[in-house]
């Protein structure tokens, strides 16, 4: 018995002690954590020069926070692979990084405890220029750069001449928009470009409208005689015709190197591109003013010429028999060619393109060839575009005309222009509404379905008449 009563009092020693620990285990009390409102996934506008605060609000229950919390931000400068950081609260800076859409964080460490709590955000940089519309124009023989400022009213007129003291190349034909590596939808810089050998065409910052620099230096080794024809970006990098030849920015350095983006040697070939080429992620394509037909290259650049099946008859595509070709914008799938004859006449040839040679097997199919139905409209200087959609646009002296080949519809926009010569026109990327050009005026038009051409906005006082646009929205 009396061992019995020994055990018996043991257990229920061990019990006691084991309920006391358990009772312990759950008398916790959990650690303070800092409450960080307005900066989890934000994203803060910045102007290039100006001051950047970030002043999110800071509570921290059992403490005071400016006393017991340190603040440690980042931001990320991906271009020149580092990370700006800096010490306390709030954040402020003169904010002087390039325009663009930057990661940050703060990391706030709680000095009692050592805890570090992370709060990701972003950052919009931008400069006065980062959003608007720039416009080349010709006032008296003269190329002007002007920009107009979101609110659609504001023009800066002639600022290239007042920042940089100096005219632009004579007899322009294009403002380029450089992209960025980092966001290929971005204008780095601006091209303006003249196919005249005797004038320098120019780069310019597109955040400062500053030159950079002159186009020749944009080559390792530029050509003796340069004529520079025209220029397009479909891959993030700048690709153009000069001196007839194809050429693609040299992309094998950092994005952040001086030499990355330059130009050097054209793409090998016996060939004379027209200006009018397609710049697509499976393949190059154009004219060939030498042959007289159409040629590829393949997507790194190497040139492929005629390689290609012909399955049709309605005309040659290796020999077209005419040079000059006055508008094409081939894409995979059917395109469409209008060119003049010796006799003046305007042909309209469709087709169809395959060059993704999966198996060694390029092909063009000639659909037709016929005389096209405005050819009494079109004059030396009309201004073409086309719609993904194949319809196509085509300026006339004062007027707009719409085209949709699969029907012939032929028709003037209603659009009223006061008897001005339409100098350009450009199709926005959702197809609904054509910018167009004319004298000391930038209009934009509604050719949204079902509307033929109705003018909603005219912005005045552009010196002369525009011949190109870049819109930053």
């Amino acid at each position: 018995m009396k061992l019995k009563n020994i055990l018996l009092y043991t257990l229920i020693i061990f019990s006691l002690f084991s309920c006391k620990k358990d009772i312990g285990n759950y008398d916790y009390t959990p650690i303070a954590e800092p409450t960080v409102v307005n900066l989890e996934n934000a994203t803060f506008k910045a102007t290039v020069g100006d001051t950047l605060v970030v002043r999110p609000y800071i509570d921290l229950p059992d403490g005071v926070a400016m006393q017991d919390l340190k603040f440690d931000w980042e931001i990320l400068v991906i271009e020149e692979t580092r990370v700006d950081k800096y010490t306390g609260y709030p954040l402020k800076i003169v904010y002087n990084l390039a325009p663009g859409l930057r990661t940050a964080k703060l990391t706030v460490s709680n000095n009692k405890t050592g805890m570090k709590y992370f709060i990701s955000f972003k950052i919009q940089g931008g400069t006065q220029f980062a959003l608007g519309q720039t416009v080349l124009s010709v006032e008296n023989g003269i190329t002007k750069l002007s920009f107009i400022k979101p609110d659609n009213k504001t023009v800066l007129a002639d600022l290239y001449k007042s920042l940089n003291g100096e005219d632009l190349p004579a007899n322009a034909v294009q403002l380029f928009g450089r992209p960025s590596p980092y966001q290929p939808t971005v204008a780095e810089d601006y091209w303006v470009i003249s196919p005249d050998p005797t004038q320098k065409s120019v780069i310019i910052d597109g955040n400062t409208m500053l030159r950079k620099k002159y186009f020749p230096e944009h080559f390792f080794n530029p050509p003796a005689s340069l004529v520079a024809e025209g220029f397009e970006s479909a891959k993030g990098f700048a690709t153009g015709i000069i001196n007839g030849k194809l050429y693609i920015a040299v992309t094998s350095t950092a994005p952040f190197a001086p030499d990355y983006g330059k130009f050097s040697n054209p793409q090998a070939g016996d060939y004379v591109l027209s200006k009018f080429y397609s710049n697509t992620p499976q393949f190059y394509f154009g004219f060939d003013k030498k042959s007289t037909g159409f040629v590829s290259f393949n997507s790194g650049g190497d040139y492929s010429g005629a390689n290609y099946i012909v399955t049709g008859d309605a005309f040659n595509p290796k020999n077209i028999g005419m040079t000059d070709l006055i508008y094409m914008k081939a894409v995979p799938g059917t395109s469409y060619a209008f060119f003049k004859d010796a006799a003046g006449a305007i042909y309209e040839l469709s087709f169809g393109i395959d060059m993704t040679d999966y198996i060694n097997k390029k092909e063009i199919t000639p659909k037709y060839k016929r005389l096209f139905k405005g050819s009494s409209l079109v004059q030396p200087d009309t201004k073409w575009q086309k719609s993904p959609a194949d319809v196509f646009y085509f300026t006339s002296n004062d007027k707009i005309y719409r085209y949709n080949p699969l029907n012939e519809d032929l028709r003037a926009l209603n659009a009223d222009f006061g008897g001005k010569k339409v100098t350009m026109i450009q199709l926005n990327a959702d197809n609904d509404t054509i910018t167009a050009g004319v004298e000391g005026a930038v209009i934009t038009v509604d050719v949204s379905v079902g509307i033929n051409g109705v003018i909603t906005k005219t912005v005045t006082g552009i010196p002369g008449s525009p011949i190109d646009i870049f819109i930053k929205k």
